[in-house]
């Protein structure tokens, strides 16, 4: 009988060995990705690379380390026109317009594929198509025209690169509507169609570049 006993202690260890050994499991690094959030995504907002003078510092941090960075800008107040002058080896290409709203302030960002151009940003009694000068046909209560030089919005193929157009419905807090009021000989305009005069900014960022009008709301 001890010695049934003895035999049957020493297999019980033994099966369960084998046991904790038939299967495998894996952890997940504390460093792994996390998965994909899909959803409607706003303008990038990260911090700009430089601010022309008298514009507030951005608080916002690097390209996609943190989507409500902009929710943290205060709205702009200055109604000041603003003016940066360059001249890059080639002209960038306008590739797009993008516009949403935020807490206190409504956005639109001009994507560029090369360098940062210059530009200006003022306010005119109403929009005009460049080149032929002609009146756009849109109403609002305030008028931002934003002039981008050197700049074209279309390949040396003539092909455009900011397709679609030339007026965008964007209906946000104060924006209206944006406009390409141009394209021609490396200048290339855009308007912003608003309810009323309000505070703005220019912003510029790079990892791509581009610039970004604030618009307070």
């Amino acid at each position: 009988m001890n010695r049934s006993r003895a035999a049957l202690s020493l297999v019980v260890p033994l099966v369960l060995l084998a046991g904790c050994g038939s299967g495998t499991s894996q952890a997940v690094p504390s460093d792994a990705p996390p998965a994909a959030v899909t959803g409607t995504v706003p303008p990038r907002d990260d911090s700009p690379s430089r601010a022309p003078a008298g514009s507030p510092p951005a608080s916002a941090s690097p390209a996609g380390s943190d989507p409500s960075a902009a929710t943290r800008l205060k709205p702009p107040t200055s109604t000041k026109g603003v003016e940066v002058e360059r001249s890059p080896d080639a002209p960038p290409l306008v590739t797009g317009v993008r516009f949403a709203r935020h807490p206190g302030f409504d956005r639109v960002v001009v994507d560029f594929k090369g360098s940062l151009p210059g530009y200006r940003a003022e306010w005119v009694p109403e929009l005009v198509q460049d080149g032929s000068g002609e009146p756009i046909d849109v109403t609002g209560g305030a008028y931002l025209q934003v002039t981008i030089t050197p700049a074209n919005a279309h390949t040396e193929s003539g092909k455009p690169t900011w397709t679609g157009g030339p007026i965008f419905q964007a209906d946000l807090g104060n924006v209206r509507n944006v406009v390409r009021t141009g394209d021609f000989e490396a200048v290339v305009g855009v308007g912003i169609v608003l309810d009323r005069k309000a505070g703005f900014r220019v912003l510029e960022q790079k990892q791509p570049n581009r610039l970004v009008i604030d618009v307070a709301n």
